[in-house]
């Protein structure tokens, strides 16, 4: 950061700090990865100084010969990578992505159906404190009280009362395999399009470790950072008939002119993704998550639904005597950085919930495996012991930053 120093030493120093930051503690959130120097090369280049309103072939302003071709190798390599028919690689981020869904689906207001937040789900998937509850009438679906899981008959049935015209599936806080062929049933029954939001799990999707989307969804949204390990942005993938629709959606309906270096960024991210590393890599953390679950339960801890399939899990602290936010900022300290968060049926306020969120995706990229999972859950266990013990805290984060410097983190050094 030679220039940036010199231009702004104080923006340069809080990079520096993040990044130190980043290299020295057990980054736990499971939105959170580490992006290769590859694709924050890209993401960073002089392609931010490029303006490119329209699609390749079809933009507003001149000089695009290069700037198309991008794109298009990114479309590509989406479509080739999640089997899909049309690929939209402009959306900003996740949340743009699934607003443009609606817009190109249902324009300005509609019947949507999708998984409550409390429950696992997104805010954009029709909360009400969301744009998606705010313009469209929502109903939502749970689990079950019994097993903490998706409970496809109770789903089923509200959609033939409710008779939404979107359905919504993928979650962001949901540990267990969602059944993409069961919901294409549901919606087929209603007469709804299916909508898979893949935003966490993308990567086992593609690989073999999730089921697919396709061909059940007609729609798949996804971010293109957590588990894809790019910059941050968002696809949406489709059937060829609803191409038109989301293109439209996305621009000139609710964007201007694309990010063409978070483009480039991606379009290198998914190429990295279709490679057997990064199989490996998937399967290391779904492996990673379950060990980290076994240990932790061994500990005392309560898991969600008992257990993972993916990269996540939900823990239920309650039974320490502890809230999600007061362990959240004691592991914080300790140097694990994870999210306090909802767990279904919580009593507790969504700012100091019962719960906190833990994922092995960022971690595992560190070429953390089983073993080390069970320091981590030593480490968890003994902070959530001694959560007002200041001298205990610290000795935690040392031995944190030990293990850290055994495993650096890719695009750090």
């Amino acid at each position: 950061m030679q220039y940036l120093k010199q231009t702004d030493p104080v923006i340069a120093a809080l990079i520096e700090k993040e990044r130190n930051r980043q290299d020295k503690v057990l980054r736990m959130i499971p939105s959170e990865n580490y992006a290769s120097s590859a694709v924050m090369e890209a993401a960073g280049s002089i392609l931010s100084n490029k303006y490119s309103e329209g699609y390749p072939g079809s933009r507003y302003y001149e000089g695009q010969q290069f700037i198309d071709e991008i794109e298009e190798t990114a479309i590509s390599r989406a479509k080739q990578l999640f089997n899909a028919e049309h690929a939209n690689v402009q959306p900003y981020s996740g949340s743009p992505a699934n607003m443009a869904v609606y817009l190109g689906l249902l324009g300005t207001g509609g019947r949507v159906l999708g998984m409550d937040l409390a429950a696992g789900g997104h805010l954009t998937h029709g909360a009400k404190v969301s744009f998606s509850g705010q313009y469209y009438k929502t109903a939502h679906y749970g689990l079950s009280r019994v097993t903490e899981r998706l409970d496809y008959d109770g789903i089923s049935k509200l959609a033939r009362e409710f008779k939404p015209q979107i359905i919504f599936c993928g979650a962001s806080a949901y540990p267990r395999k969602i059944d993409f062929a069961k919901f294409a049933e549901i919606a087929e029954d209603t007469n709804a399009f299916l909508v898979a939001d893949v935003s966490h799990i993308s990567g086992l999707c593609i690989t073999g470790e999730h089921p697919h989307p396709f061909p059940h969804a007609d729609i798949v949204t996804s971010t293109t950072h957590k588990m894809l390990r790019g910059p941050r942005g968002g696809m949406i993938l489709c059937k060829k008939s609803l191409g038109a629709k989301i293109d439209k959606a996305v621009f000139p309906g609710l964007q201007g002119g694309p990010h063409n270096a978070t483009i480039s960024g991606i379009a290198v991210a998914l190429n990295e993704a279709d490679t057997p590393e990064f199989k490996i890599y998937c399967r290391q953390v779904v492996a990673n998550a379950k060990a980290l679950g076994e240990k932790l339960a061994e500990k005392g801890f309560k898991l969600v639904t008992g257990g993972t399939d993916t990269h996540l899990l939900l823990i239920d602290v309650t039974a320490a005597n502890l809230t999600g936010t007061v362990l959240a900022k004691a592991l914080d300290q300790a140097g694990i950085i994870c999210n306090s968060n909802k767990i279904p049926f919580d009593q507790r306020p969504a700012n100091d919930p019962s719960g906190i969120r833990i994922g092995t995706a960022a971690i595992t990229s560190r070429k953390m495996k089983e073993g080390e999972m069970k320091v981590v859950a030593d480490l968890i266990s003994e902070t959530a012991k001694n959560i007002d013990n200041e001298n205990v805290i610290i000795k935690i984060r040392t031995r944190v930053s030990e293990l850290c410097r055994s495993f650096p983190a890719p695009g750090i050094k």
